[in-house]
Parts: C-alpha cells; structure tokens; sequence
C-alpha cells in the first residue's frame, strides 16, 4: 500500500485539502483526531499522559485539552515529553489502520509529520501552504482565538519554509490559484505509483 503524508502548518487547509482526498475515495487518517482518540481510550496511554500532566490531564469528558494545549504550547520540554508517548502509538495505530485500507494508496493527514518523524514511513510527502497572515485569519476564525495565540501555536512548528522544502509536493491553498486542479493532478500521480 502506497503511503502519502500530507502536513502543513496551522491554518494552511491541509484539512480541506484531505476532505478532497477522501470525495475521491481516498482513505485518509487523521492523525490529530486518532492522537485524540487514543489518549482517551488507550490505558497505557493515558497513565502516561496523566503521569506528564497530573491531575488536570484528565476530566469528565476525558482528556482536557485546553489545559494539556496551554501547557505544551508554554513548555518545549513536556511537549517532546508528551510526543515521545503518544508519536508511537499513532504510527502502531495508523500501520494497523493502513493494512485494512482498499486502493491504490492511503493518506496520513498530520499537522507534525516532520517533527514526529511519520515522514519516514511515507513513499511521498505534500505539504500545503497558505500565507501567513490567511493561516492567521483562518484559525482566529475557525478556533476562536487571538492572532498572538496562532502566532505561538506556529512557532511551535518547524518553519513553513523547511516544511515545503521537504515535502515532494506542495499545493498552495491561498486565493491565488485553486487547490482542486493540483489535488486531482496528485491523485493521478499517487494511483500511478507501485
């Protein structure tokens, strides 16, 4: 099975552009929302989560990400801490997820494949870019937020420059040209792909 990542900064559309993916019958995993997932239902998991973060890892809806968000976002040591538990657990979980997938090739949507190190299991990389000042507006739109709370959330990523400097791909999603020529041109590529 043919295995594509596509990553991108906050706010870049990688999302939308993975939603296009899957309208063609493209499997894709989302690697945020099964980190998610996992961190709620896997035991070993979430003692260790609840070990880095203590008592305010967890409430009554389950993992409390607001409060384990403001605390990576402020602290670069507990953040590579929290990624060295749950990074593995996403790759076991997406090599299973991927086995039982039907295609030609399948997706991992993940806004840190680079800095967790899934890149290295993919046979290509795109990476979708916006410009910054759209990536802003979009995410104080979609989360609700102040531009200085994406802003901090974007240093916390590896620079958008080396992002598409290794990716194979890149798909631009700002208002200068539309995404969905260069989705079905890819989509062609990766079904060609062996």
């Amino acid at each position: 099975m043919i295995k594509i990542g596509i990553t991108g900064g906050i706010g870049s559309g990688k999302s939308t552009v993975c939603r296009a993916f899957a309208q063609l019958g493209v499997p894709v995993y989302d690697s945020d929302s099964r980190a998610r997932r996992l961190m709620n239902e896997d035991v070993a998991l979430k003692a260790a989560v609840s070990g880095l973060f203590g008592d305010g890892a967890y409430d009554a809806d389950g993992l409390n990400r607001k409060y384990v968000a403001g605390r990576i976002f402020s602290d670069g040591t507990l953040r590579e801490r929290l990624n060295a538990v749950v990074h593995p657990a996403v790759a076991e979980d997406f090599a299973r997820w991927a086995e039982r997938q039907q295609g030609p090739y399948v997706i991992e949507e993940a806004a840190i494949l680079f800095e967790s190190g899934a890149y290295q299991q993919m046979d290509k990389v795109v990476t979708v870019t916006a410009p910054e000042s759209e990536r802003i507006r979009r995410t104080c739109l979609r989360d609700g937020v102040v531009p200085e709370a994406v802003r901090a959330r974007m240093a916390a990523q590896i620079d958008e420059a080396e992002r598409i400097a290794r990716a194979d791909y890149v798909i631009r999603s700002g208002d200068e040209e539309p995404v969905l020529p260069k989705i079905l041109e890819l989509h062609g590529i990766f079904c060609r792909l062996r």
